[in-house]
């Protein structure tokens, strides 16, 4: 099967079934995706007091949200920090080749 080709599934995310279309690639990303936000409702339910599952969901989502901003932010430091080491590197290796 082609990576690119597109398939059809069927998951249900806060006891909705929902038929989507993904790469045939994605599919086990989609599905781990998808017992994560399960995974984080059902916590969300059990933890905090929710009128519906809209509330269930939306908490859900914040939570995802928020970390994502927290990775980025990270990721972002890390990589300035990776760039600056390689400057200093390429700097010494061209003082002590220029020697």
């Amino acid at each position: 099967m082609d990576a690119t080709q597109k398939i059809k599934i069927n998951v249900v995310v806060a006891e909705r079934s929902y038929r989507i279309t993904v790469n045939s690639s994605d599919e086990e990303k989609v599905r781990k995706a998808v017992d994560l936000v399960n995974q984080n409702v059902k916590r969300n339910k059990e933890n905090n007091v929710y009128r519906d599952f809209q509330d269930l969901l939306s908490m859900s989502c914040l939570q995802f949200a928020t970390e994502n901003v927290k990775y980025e932010a990270d990721h972002t430091y890390r990589d300035q920090c990776l760039e600056q080491k390689l400057e200093e590197l390429s700097a010494l290796l061209d003082e002590n080749l220029d020697s």
